[in-house]
């Protein structure tokens, strides 16, 4: 599997909120504000004359139901405290946490510091960058400098453009996948935990914006690791 079949698979995973709605709510411009960066697609139903509500599903599959006042509660921005019940639990709880969206370079720059900063918390366990092009490593090379003098194995990947002053204890793979020019990357296996398992993996279109996902989803990082060639995460 590619790169890009990883990536066209968690599009495949998307589920989908039925909003069944009366004359006058005006609900669903919200929920799909708050789901913009989730893989949910939202549609509106009219509910005639049964109680307004939502269902989510999964390729046509029920997963839940939940009240019109749930979803008000879930966009009205306000924060629960801790242990507070709150009625739209059921609905997150059917929800993971791999998103799909698209990014600028900017966003993608923040969105790989995530993971990057994880491991670097961990400071062990192996970390894998795609840059798409040297030229793009060259300024992301102190960073990696400082995240390869931990324990952390880094490999970085990237067609290369220009020559690599690749720091010391960092492997540079060049374009040896094939979505090497084409795929931003930045994935975690972990370390000793898989639980800190995390994935950043996006391609990037014509237009210069990237498409892709985030996942602290071990089963989907792995995945990830398997496109490159790299070993799966650790039990």
């Amino acid at each position: 599997m590619s790169l890009r079949e990883v990536i066209e698979a968690v599009r495949g995973r998307e589920k989908t909120l039925t909003v069944y709605t009366s004359p006058g709510t005006n609900i669903v411009p919200e929920l799909r504000e708050y789901f913009s960066s989730q893989n949910v697609a939202i549609e509106e139903v009219d509910a005639g004359p049964e109680p307004e509500h939502a269902v989510l599903a999964h390729d046509g599959e029920f997963l839940t139901a939940v009240g019109i006042d749930a979803l008000r509660a879930l966009t009205d921005g306000s924060v629960r405290s801790v242990g507070e019940p709150a009625p739209y639990s059921r609905l997150l709880s059917h929800l993971d946490r791999t998103t799909f969206t698209s990014y600028n370079r900017r966003q993608m720059l923040d969105a790989s510091r995530e993971i990057e900063d994880r491991a670097w918390r961990a400071g062990e366990g192996r970390l894998y960058a795609g840059f798409q092009r040297a030229t793009n490593f060259a300024n992301e090379r102190d960073a990696y400098a400082k995240l390869a003098a931990t324990d952390l194995d880094v490999h970085v990947y990237g067609l290369p453009d220009e020559p690599v002053d690749v720091p010391a204890d960092v492997t540079f793979h060049g374009a040896s996948i094939p979505d090497a020019a084409t795929s931003w990357f930045v994935i975690y296996d972990g370390g000793e935990d898989a639980m800190q398992a995390s994935a950043l993996l996006a391609q990037e279109d014509d237009d210069g914006v990237f498409f892709g996902f985030w996942t602290y989803d071990s089963s989907v990082v792995d995945e990830a690791l398997s496109a490159i060639g790299a070993p799966e995460c650790s039990v």
